[in-house]
């Protein structure tokens, strides 16, 4: 249980990192290597599916005790979010090839808790 409890947060400060990547990159108006309009739709998809509430839910009850039954459910609801955002940087790649790499280990890290 201790190490679910340990994986849990690594995903949670991992899908802050993202959080803060993309409002760090948004906030860059002078980035070439990504369009604004493209960024915020991302952005966007990210507070519908409210990643900063998942990341700081999962750190909340993992912290001392684990719930799988929770846990599953907030990894659930993140994975919706992310096949989303996958999506849309494969469709538009050109400009969100830079979100790939970390996009990538956010899947694999959410598949880590697959049943």
């Amino acid at each position: 249980m201790q190490f679910e409890m340990q994986k849990a947060i690594m995903l949670a400060e991992n899908i802050n990192n993202f959080i803060k990547f993309v409002h760090k990159t948004h906030g860059n108006k002078n980035s070439v290597y990504v369009k604004a309009d493209k960024l915020y739709q991302i952005k966007l998809i990210m507070e519908e599916f409210q990643y900063q509430i998942i990341a700081d839910e999962l750190i909340r009850i993992n912290r001392y005790s684990w719930d799988e039954k929770y846990t599953h459910y907030l990894i659930d609801r993140f994975q919706e979010g992310l096949g989303i955002i996958e999506e849309y940087v494969k469709i538009n790649y050109d400009d969100l090839f830079i979100f790939s790499g970390r996009l990538y280990s956010l899947k694999n890290l959410s598949l880590s808790f697959s049943k």
